[in-house]
């Protein structure tokens, strides 16, 4: 008997997970739009406003900043493979899981990860940061997450950007949860490269990374010895169909619907104004915590260093993490995320990221815990 297959219709769902965020309709809207070629005059007219807007989420002159045509583990891995060769050295902050990635990626480029190691729901200390970079002269570059989107944790992306140029080395920074949501200042911060996703503080759809590279990390590529060994993410063959004006060279098939969406997502942001959009997530995060503090769940991270749009609280004793997870999902269509790695079951993570930072989700979120937890 041949199979039928009916139209896929989701179930309407509050994400409030460590991602993909709410998406605003204005974006849903942009991405039903017609199609153009990638190589349309008027769509390479898109393609410059969206480096001109990534610019100004990013806080960059930056000319080398553009969306890789792929999720924000493909912008992490852009950065590296153009960075890194063989036999370099690469300092890394691990305080979550992402961190661990980043050592995933520079050992895969043929380089060595030197670790700084600190306790998940803590910052980077910096004095161990110091303490590396003295005792590894030959660092190349120091990694690190600004926004730990596994533990909630905002990283002093300042200060070690600061240090690790007293030091003489590159600053690598992972932005994936951070763009849109909490202060970021690429050029005032000393950023030689960074990568986000769209999926967070963006609200857009999956499966695009911005990323920008310094005119220093661009003299690094230019000036390597050995092939970029990802032929896709060569950023000097990207260029070619990402370079302002000028005719472009024909790289891949860019995902054209997907940067209709991107487009809307980065004007709306230029719209609300990064510093209105910075506190907007810091004011959704304090309602947050009065509600959830008033049903007596604690947040783990420190206020001093938490994210407003991922926030980490302590499961109570005694109550059942994915139990409560799919009473939420099933009986209210809501999202939170469990814990990773050694927090799992410890931690649910509720993010209040972009479009689905606002007091309705707030309230939402507060109400049906109360609810599932009695």
């Amino acid at each position: 008997m041949t199979a039928q297959f009916n139209t896929f219709i989701p179930p309407v769902r509050t994400l409030m997970g460590p991602g993909p965020s709410d998406v605003d309709p204005r974006i849903l809207n942009a991405l039903s739009r017609p199609t153009l070629g990638h190589l349309d005059p008027a769509f390479i007219q898109l393609m410059d406003e969206v480096k001109s807007l990534l610019q100004f989420a990013f806080k960059t002159d930056n000319q080398l900043t553009m969306p890789v045509s792929a999720p924000g583990s493909a912008g992490m891995e852009s950065v590296f493979v153009n960075l890194l060769e063989p036999g370099d050295k690469v300092i890394v902050c691990q305080n979550g899981v992402f961190g661990g990635r980043m050592q995933q990626n520079v050992l895969r480029c043929g380089a060595t990860a030197v670790m700084v190691q600190d306790t998940w729901g803590k910052q980077t200390d910096l004095h161990k940061v110091e303490d590396a970079l003295k005792a590894n002269p030959d660092a190349k570059a120091v990694a690190f997450v600004h926004a730990e989107t596994s533990t909630g944790v905002r990283n002093d992306a300042k200060a070690i950007c600061e240090l690790a140029k007293r030091y003489d080395c590159l600053t690598i920074v992972d932005a994936v949860t951070s763009l849109g949501g909490i202060e970021l200042d690429v050029d005032g911060w000393n950023i030689d490269a960074i990568y986000s996703g769209t999926q967070k503080c963006l609200s857009c759809v999956p499966g695009l990374s911005p990323v920008s590279f310094s005119p220093a990390a661009v003299e690094v590529i230019k000036n390597r010895k050995t092939p970029v060994q990802s032929w896709f993410l060569d950023m000097d063959l990207v260029m070619g169909y990402w370079g302002k004006g000028g005719k472009r060279a024909y790289h891949h098939t860019a995902p054209v619907n997907s940067l209709y969406a991107l487009h809307e997502s980065l004007r709306i942001l230029h719209n609300e104004g990064l510093e209105q959009a910075w506190k907007r997530h810091a004011d959704m995060h304090q309602a947050l915590k009065t509600g959830l503090e008033s049903i007596g769940l604690e947040f783990v991270v420190d206020e001093a260093y938490r994210l407003p749009q991922l926030n980490m609280v302590s499961i109570p004793n005694g109550v059942d993490d994915a139990q409560v997870r799919s009473q939420l999902l099933n009986e209210f269509g809501l999202e939170i995320g469990a814990g990773l790695g050694e927090l799992a079951g410890k931690v649910w993570r509720i993010g209040l990221m972009g479009y689905g930072s606002n007091k309705k989700n707030v309230d939402y979120c507060v109400s049906s815990l109360t609810r599932v937890l009695r």
